[in-house]
């Protein structure tokens, strides 16, 4: 009786760990028609790239931005913060959050971002819903894992900015 217990807590385990689901394309791109910042210098390239590591990793980059916006340059004649100048942005994990939020609302981050994404317990948050006994049959499926499971989260998430927006 034992053995057979431990074989479907095994088999339910691994299945667990099989699923690999493709991301579905994207019915449209989001693309700018004209830049965020029209009268930056031609001359002057300024790229940010922002790490992973969770929202320590969101928090940090947040702290960069504030940083640019706090330093102030003179360029061809120009006083202008630093991060006017910034011509591409990119980031991977945590640090994609921040990334696509100055990337899509530019200045706005500095109003909406901490509030609605940074003071959250984001990682608190999925570790109880992966604890929470009515995910457990979702995970055993192999149509659900953690990351989609955060997926939901961060989807919640954003409904919940935009509509603080409104």
């Amino acid at each position: 009786m034992m053995i057979r217990l431990l074989v479907i807590f095994l088999l339910l385990g691994l299945s667990g760990c099989a699923h690999f689901r493709v991301n579905e394309p994207l019915p449209q791109y989001i693309v700018r028609d004209e830049p965020v910042r029209p009268d930056r210098a031609d001359d002057l390239l300024v790229v940010l790239s922002f790490s992973g590591g969770g929202s320590r990793a969101s928090a940090l980059s947040y702290g960069v931005l504030q940083a640019l916006a706090a330093s102030r340059i003179e360029w061809n004649g120009r006083q202008r913060r630093l991060l006017d100048e910034v011509d591409i942005v990119f980031g991977v994990s945590g640090g994609s959050f921040t990334a696509a939020y100055f990337a899509l609302f530019g200045d706005r981050i500095f109003t909406e971002f901490e509030p609605g994404f940074l003071r959250r317990d984001v990682d608190g948050t999925l570790v109880k819903r992966l604890f929470n006994p009515i995910n457990w049959f979702r995970l055993a499926t192999p149509y659900f894992n953690r990351s989609e499971m955060a997926e939901a989260y961060y989807d919640e998430i954003l409904v919940t900015i935009q509509h603080s927006l409104k």
